[in-house]
């Protein structure tokens, strides 16, 4: 008898060493969020930010990154499309807005599930933001950002003024990235 439990412990160990197969979180492990990413490009190919999406609950959390931007504030939106064909990066379509609202934090008519705070950058080139959408999802549910032709991420060269629809007076898109 103690012959055949000496054999059957190592396979007991190796039991317990098995990896997730791939159909959910392993034990003890809580599932990742579902997220999005995008390397914003110039109009040269340059890159100068990088975007992320992640589901929170029924919210969105959006931080985008700046490295590589001139100093200033620029206006940064969520565009319904998901392409940025340069030089103008008009292929990404308009602004976000599954609910018919006007643009800006400022309109009593709006805003867009699009509309972000303005990118602040320094001296250095770098500068961040990170901001919640709520009532919207990943993929599926209410509002979803990624539906069959994507979305992306803009970057405007003026600051957002936060009420003038469609796009808050910010000026031409000078950076795009799609979400991935």
């Amino acid at each position: 008898m103690k012959q055949g439990l000496w054999l059957a412990l190592p396979l007991l160990a190796l039991g317990a060493c098995a990896t997730n197969n791939g159909d959910g979180p392993a034990p003890g492990e809580s599932a990742a969020a579902p997220a999005a990413s995008a390397e914003l490009r110039n109009p040269s190919g340059a890159g100068v930010a990088r975007a992320s999406v992640e589901g929170a609950g029924d919210s969105l959390r959006v931080r985008v990154e700046a490295a590589g931007l001139s100093q200033g504030a620029y206006g940064v939106h969520v565009h319904t499309t998901g392409a940025c064909d340069a030089p103008a990066f008009t292929t990404a379509g308009p602004h976000w807005n599954p609910t018919g609202r006007q643009h800006g934090k400022d309109n009593p008519q709006g805003t867009h599930k699009g509309d972000l705070p303005n990118l602040l950058v320094g001296a250095d080139g770098s500068g961040s933001i990170e901001y919640v959408i709520a009532g919207a999802s990943l993929s599926g549910g209410a509002n979803p950002l990624l539906d069959e032709d994507g979305a992306a991420i803009v970057v405007h060269q003026s600051a957002d003024d936060y009420r003038t629809d469609p796009s808050g007076n910010s000026g031409n898109r000078i950076a795009c990235g799609v979400l991935g």
